[in-house]
């Protein structure tokens, strides 16, 4: 007994800069990948979100959910089809994909969080007008025909006041990233992009993205962290950062460039990884910054 406690103390004592640094600071986590369907991690995401808020930071949680989405599709008898990674989305499967995302697994994150001791409000980017979107023109490399994805949206504004008005209720927001256009359709966008989006718009301390590989690597799988806007231009110049990892490392630069502080690309199959990240010198995962 008196050696956990010893142990618990010492941690405490770690972390304990690390908290007061970030007190009272916004930080926004998208949440998805192999720690949304793993229960273990989904649990213990869930108690490091609770954590978090509970020593005075705020976290935002935006949330994708496309494996369940594909699920929910075979279910019914419906293929899904993809273009340059994005999920065609036609009029039906929208309805899928409001169904899945803005419930199934969006009170799902919400029932962990309140399991945990903390409490939480789930929403869409359609509540309070929080994400107005328009449709995404996909143009076809190297030709410039432009391919219909139907439903798939991207970000046109973001109006913080319902999450202002969320955190301010000392509630942790959970984000299903769904839009609505000028043209009254909703649209799915990718979650990177909503919560890079969204950290810019609070200026907020840090975003943070999970995903299923250890963080930015080199040709020689090497962990990359530690980069400022300029070193990242010149890897992707040099083709090091490449294909689906693209537009992660865009919506990074993009935040960074913005004025939120850093961007942390991190292993979202690491019990704890968030608080790891945070907590620590070394972290999990790739750390951005701007620095220009």
């Amino acid at each position: 007994m008196s050696e956990n406690i010893h142990n618990i103390a010492s941690v405490l004592t770690e972390s304990l800069p690390y908290i007061q640094k970030f007190q009272g600071k916004t930080i926004v986590i998208k949440y998805g990948g192999n720690a949304m369907v793993d229960e273990e991690l989904k649990s213990s995401f869930a108690r490091d979100i609770v954590l978090m808020k509970s020593v005075g930071m705020n976290p935002i949680v935006v949330h994708g959910g496309g494996p369940q989405i594909g699920k929910t599709l075979e279910k019914i008898g419906k293929q899904s089809e993809f273009v340059g990674g994005m999920r065609v989305t036609d009029s039906e499967t929208m309805d899928v994909v409001e169904m899945v995302l803005g419930g199934l697994v969006n009170k799902e994150i919400v029932n962990l969080i309140h399991q945990h001791g903390g409490h939480s409000i789930g929403l869409t980017g359609k509540d309070g007008s929080l994400i107005s979107a328009k449709k995404l023109q996909h143009n076809i490399a190297p030709t410039s025909e432009i391919i219909d994805l139907g439903h798939v949206g991207e970000v046109d504004k973001i109006d913080t006041s319902v999450i202002e008005l969320l955190l301010k209720g000392d509630f942790i927001p959970v984000i299903a990233p769904i839009g609505v256009g000028k043209d009254g359709f909703s649209y799915n966008i990718n979650a990177d992009l909503v919560a890079g989006s969204i950290a810019e718009a609070l200026n907020a301390e840090k975003l943070i993205l999970l995903t299923n590989t250890s963080g930015l690597l080199d040709s020689n799988d090497n962990l990359l962290t530690g980069l400022d806007a300029k070193k990242v231009d010149g890897l992707i110049a040099d083709g090091t950062i490449h294909g689906g990892m693209l537009p992660k490392i865009g919506c990074a630069l993009s935040a960074v460039k913005s004025g939120v502080k850093s961007t942390h690309i991190i292993d979202g199959r690491v019990p704890h990884a968030v608080l790891l990240e945070i907590f620590t010198d070394n972290g999990v995962g790739t750390l951005i910054t701007c620095n220009e």
